[in-house]
C-alpha cells in the first residue's frame, strides 16, 4: 500500500453499492487510516441517493455525497424525481447534483429519456447553484451539446467523473470549463495507457482523484483484494501513478488535488 503525508479526498464513492452492505463502517475506516478522508457518496437514483444522504448524515465532516439519477436509472424517473433531488440538495451533507449524463455504451434506458434527465438536472443545478457530478460514455457530442445550453449562464461547475476519454474529448471540457475526475482505470496497461500522456494536460486545479469504488480496482496493486473489490483505501495507489505520470511527488498531489476539491464542492 502506498502512503501518503497528506490528506486525500475521494470524489466518487458508490459506498450504497450492495458489496458493501457488510462492512461500510469498516471501509470508511480503513480510508481514513491511510489519510483518505473525507468521502463524496454517489448518488444515482432517488432510492440510492437517499439513502447515501442519510448515511452520510451520520458521519459530519466526513462523509458528503451527490443526488442526482444516473443515466441507466433515467427510464425510472417520474413526475416526483426533480423534487426528491430538490429536497435532498437542501441538506448539508448534499454537495453536488449527479451522477448524471449520458450513457450510449449500454442504453439501459432510451436515449431521449437520458437526455430528458440530464438537462433537468443540469437545470436544477442552475437553480441551486450546486456543482454538477457528470457521466458520459460513448455519447460526447450530444452530452457537449447540452452542456453548452448552461454552462456560463451562472456559477455552476462540472467535474467530468471517471474520465477514460481521448484527447480531443478532453480538449472540449477543458475548454467548456469543466473539472476532471481520475480514476484507478490510470493503472490499467491495457485500457488505462493513454490516459498517462493526457493527465498531463489537466491543469491542477481542475484535476480530481477517485476510486468509483465498488468497480474499477487498480490492476496493478501489489495485494490485489481477493473479491476484487475496490475501495476508497487504494485511492493513494491511485494518486501515486498519477504523480508519476506529472512527475511529482505524491505529496504535491495529493495537496493540489485535495485544495481543488475542497474548493470545488464547498467543502468545510
Amino acid at each position: 500500500m502506498v502512503g501518503v503525508n497528506k490528506q486525500l479526498i475521494d470524489i466518487g464513492v458508490n459506498l450504497m453499492h450492495r458489496s458493501f452492505e457488510g462492512d461500510r463502517h469498516e471501509v470508511i475506516a480503513r480510508a481514513l487510516e491511510v489519510g483518505v478522508s473525507p468521502l463524496i457518496l454517489t448518488g444515482t437514483s432517488e432510492r440510492n441517493s437517499d439513502s447515501a444522504a442519510r448515511y452520510a448524515a451520520k458521519f459530519p465532516g466526513q462523509l458528503f455525497t451527490t443526488a442526482g439519477i444516473h443515466p441507466h436509472d433515467a427510464r425510472n424517473c417520474t413526475g416526483q424525481t426533480m423534487g426528491t433531488l430538490r429536497r435532498l440538495a437542501t441538506k448539508p451533507q448534499v454537495v453536488a447534483i449527479g451522477e448524471c449524463g449520458l450513457d450510449y455504451n449500454r442504453d439501459f434506458s432510451p436515449r431521449d429519456i437520458q437526455r430528458k434527465w440530464f438537462e433537468e438536472q443540469i437545470q436544477l443545478a442552475c437553480e441551486l447553484e450546486k456543482p454538477l457530478f457528470l457521466h458520459e460514455r460513448e455519447a460526447h457530442s450530444d452530452f457537449v451539446r447540452i452542456l453548452k445550453l448552461y454552462l456560463g449562464k451562472g456559477n455552476v461547475k462540472a467535474v467530468v467523473h471517471c474520465f477514460t476519454g481521448t484527447a480531443q474529448e478532453l480538449e472540449v471540457y477543458l475548454g467548456l470549463g469543466l473539472h476532471i475526475g481520475i480514476t484507478g482505470w490510470i493503472c490499467d496497461e491495457r485500457r488505462g495507457r493513454h490516459l498517462r500522456e493526457l493527465v498531463k494536460r489537466i491543469p491542477l486545479d481542475r484535476l480530481m482523484l477517485e476510486t468509483d469504488a465498488p468497480f474499477l480496482t487498480p490492476r496493478d496493486l501489489p495485494v490485489k483484494p481477493k473479491d476484487g473489490r475496490n475501495e476508497p483505501m487504494f485511492l493513494p495507489h491511485v494518486t501515486a501513478a498519477v504523480a508519476i505520470c506529472l512527475g511529482k511527488t505524491v505529496e504535491e498531489v495529493a495537496e493540489a488535488t485535495t485544495s481543488t476539491t475542497r474548493a470545488f464542492f464547498g467543502l468545510r
